[in-house]
């Protein structure tokens, strides 16, 4: 990995209420007068990366990350089965990112996603142009029903065996049906032990697609605590089980929203699960977007991948 800055200690954290009884956790570092800019994680439900504000140059950025609903140091805990999912949509995390760059003061700031937390970031640029001064979104996932369908069964025919362990999880009934929904719910059976196997089942999947990512983080999805695995299973199977509640290609069919938002788009040519077709798509349509394809990265990424990301902040750290 590329050298990376030395982060300390947040200097301002909280929990920002947002009305319905979620309490969203966030930290920020860095500069307090740098120019603004907000970590949107992946998963959904990864939480907080450790790692990623490190890539950011604290003289020059005021670094936000927060965790989203249910996951991290946010409440309530996904892994309690009290937890209500039905809070738990995309519309409800795009409106917790604005009420914190309200809450936080900012006006305009840079947003980075990684994976389904590009998606996030996409959406809500879409949505706010004018709160939005660059994105940086690296292994997107474009969420729609299809790319959805791809993740859990179409990318089965490079892991037929492990795609089989995986429809083996979900009752006999539901093998031929929507996997997905059938393990969101298997997430909301009250018996802890059916959530637990369940969990268990869903992460080696996710092990499985990025297996041949050998520059990569092997076991990244099943690398969580008891508590974590149940909580960011129990989210990404909520939230796709119902496709993102984005309908098909809106994100890349909308991307002209993003005119006058500078862009770059770093993305391994050997991600199984989110291929670097739809990024592509919509680099084409964004008209400030430049894409950079890792030949020998996947969805994990790499060395390649550290360095052209501080490459893109540093650029982007320039710019009023």
């Amino acid at each position: 990995m590329a050298d990376r800055y030395d982060v300390t200690d947040p200097y301002d954290t909280g929990y920002l209420d947002t009305g319905d009884g979620n309490q969203v956790y966030y930290e920020v570092y860095g500069n307090p007068d740098g120019k603004p800019a907000v970590i949107v994680h992946g998963g959904p439900g990864a939480g907080m990366p450790k790692g990623t504000k490190r890539s950011f140059d604290p003289q020059r950025y005021r670094i936000i990350q927060f965790d989203q609903r249910n996951c991290g140091r946010s409440t309530p805990h996904a892994s309690d089965p009290a937890a209500d999912m039905s809070l738990n949509t995309t519309e409800h995390l795009l409106a917790d990112i604005e009420r914190l760059r309200a809450h936080l003061g900012v006006g305009r700031w840079l947003m980075f996603g990684g994976s389904w937390g590009a998606t996030l970031a996409l959406a809500y640029a879409q949505r706010h142009p004018d709160h939005v001064s660059e994105l940086l979104l690296v292994s997107a996932m474009v969420t729609s029903p299809s790319a959805v369908d791809w993740l859990y069964r179409g990318v089965g025919q490079f892991f037929p065996e492990a795609w089989d362990r995986f429809r083996q999880g979900v009752p006999d009934s539901e093998r031929d049906g929507d996997l997905v929904m059938a393990y969101s719910r298997l997430m909301e059976n009250p018996d802890v032990e059916v959530r637990s196997r369940a969990a268990l089942d869903w992460l080696r999947w996710e092990d499985a697609v990025i297996s041949m990512e050998v520059n990569g983080t092997p076991g990244a999805y099943s690398n969580r605590a008891g508590d974590e695995q149940i909580a960011f299973v129990r989210i990404c199977a909520h939230i796709f089980a119902h496709r993102g509640w984005l309908e098909e290609g809106t994100l890349i069919r909308d991307a002209g929203k993003l005119a006058g938002i500078p862009g770059v788009l770093i993305h391994g040519r050997q991600d199984m699960g989110c291929p670097v077709q739809r990024v592509w798509e919509l680099a084409r349509r964004w008209p400030n977007a430049r894409l950079v394809v890792i030949e020998d990265a996947g969805h994990t990424g790499n060395a390649a991948f550290g360095r052209e990301l501080r490459k893109a902040l540093d650029e982007f750290a320039d710019r009023p």
